[in-house]
């Protein structure tokens, strides 16, 4: 650590890892692992033990967010990034609204942009640091726009955009970095998409989605509509979500999961069921966020990349450091020390930190965070 500022032990966090995803991963997830290894590691995913697992995370996730009658969690590979074009193909008909405000609410917009079953995308942009909900366009069949832009620490709030359920448009909404991490009332939405290694702790490669009845009834009508000659819609297997949903029904998926990925799952699902569920896990993640943000605001080197405190992310926290300070050589000191994954989103291109506060970190090592960030600048 010859470059780097050595911190006194007893200012350490007792787990370094704040990433914004892939994110901290609680020991007790790994035992479970440990224990259920042989009987679900290198077995089918067609057969009772992970159809049994498959169910217990559906069931979970039902808890968890408290779904009404009708809507279902579906899940698939690919991660959220292959959503995108699953929504493209199954559920936006012809003119999608977007909010853009960061680097993945732009990309899911590009993706239809890209589409050329697609007519017309509407774009609602705003800065990074601030979010941007879509405005109703009288031919706009789906709205989309993220619930936590990862990539600048923005949470937007989750209500249907005004007269879009009298038109019959959905609500689609990027959940990746908020689902099990702020609250959100479902019924807002039609669709809620997420990936696993955010909030729930677990690995990549898998993507989640709840759908609303209506979600479901567009993905089976366009679908259909796409087998018709003349279409210019092509609808793979792989970017079904009717097959998806079919699949997931039968407790199973397409194509082999990473079973390992369904078992951290689970077991995070569990521990935040048993606590409290979302309204515990939102104040755990509010608390964290909370402290930061009270530290920025008093720091003589920082302050919170979010001006607006009432669109700052409790789950995903920005800081951006005086021009003084390389917060680079702040990051790489903490690294040094075992405090990982601090940096901002290299896209940006900020003198930033950007830190995970998902329900897994503990609020105590946020406070021990601070002070060790207070410590590094004070030497460098």
């Amino acid at each position: 650590m010859s470059n780097s500022v050595e911190i006194p032990e007893e200012l350490l966090p007792a787990d370094g890892r704040f990433g914004s995803g892939p994110s901290k991963i609680r020991h007790e997830q790994v035992d479970a692992l440990a224990q259920e290894w042989k009987k679900l590691l290198g077995t089918s995913h067609r057969q009772q033990p992970v159809r049994q697992l498959v169910a217990s995370i559906r069931s979970g996730l039902s808890t968890l967010f408290s779904l009404p009658e009708g809507y279902e969690v579906v899940l698939g590979n690919g991660g959220a990034s292959a959503f995108w074009d699953i929504a493209c193909a199954s559920l936006i008909e012809k003119n999608p609204a977007f909010g853009v405000y960061g680097s993945f609410s732009r990309k899911f917009a590009q993706e239809a942009a890209d589409a050329p079953f697609i007519d017309t995308t509407y774009l609602f942009e705003s800065d990074p640091g601030t979010y941007r909900i879509p405005d109703f366009c009288p031919d706009a069949d789906t709205y989309c726009w993220a619930h936590n832009e990862t990539s600048t620490g923005v949470a937007a709030p989750i209500i249907r955009v005004p007269g879009s359920a009298e038109q019959g448009s959905l609500v689609v909404i990027d959940g990746t970095s908020a689902a099990g991490a702020l609250p959100i009332d479902i019924c807002q939405c039609d669709v809620y998409y997420f990936s696993l290694q955010k909030a729930f702790g677990s690995e990549g490669g898998l993507w989640f989605a709840i759908l609303s009845p209506a979600a479901i009834e567009r993905a089976a009508r366009v679908e259909s509509e796409a087998k018709r000659a003349g279409s210019k819609r092509w609808v793979p297997a792989f970017l079904s979500l009717s097959t998806a949903l079919a699949n997931s029904r039968k407790e199973q998926t397409l194509n082999t999961p990473s079973i390992s990925t369904l078992t951290l799952m689970n077991e995070q699902l569990k521990w935040m069921n048993q606590h409290g569920g979302l309204t515990w896990t939102a104040q755990r993640c509010a608390t964290s966020a909370e402290h930061l943000y009270h530290w920025a605001e008093h720091s003589t080197f920082a302050q919170p990349f979010v001006k607006d405190a009432a669109a700052r992310s409790n789950s995903v926290v920005t800081i951006d450091v005086d021009d003084e300070l390389n917060a680079s050589e702040i990051i790489a000191s903490l690294r040094a020390n075992g405090i990982v994954d601090t940096s901002g989103y290299r896209k940006l291109g900020r003198n930033q930190l950007r830190i995970g506060v998902f329900p897994s970190v503990d609020p105590s090592d946020v406070e021990k965070l601070t002070d060790c960030i207070d410590y590094v600048a004070e030497r460098l």
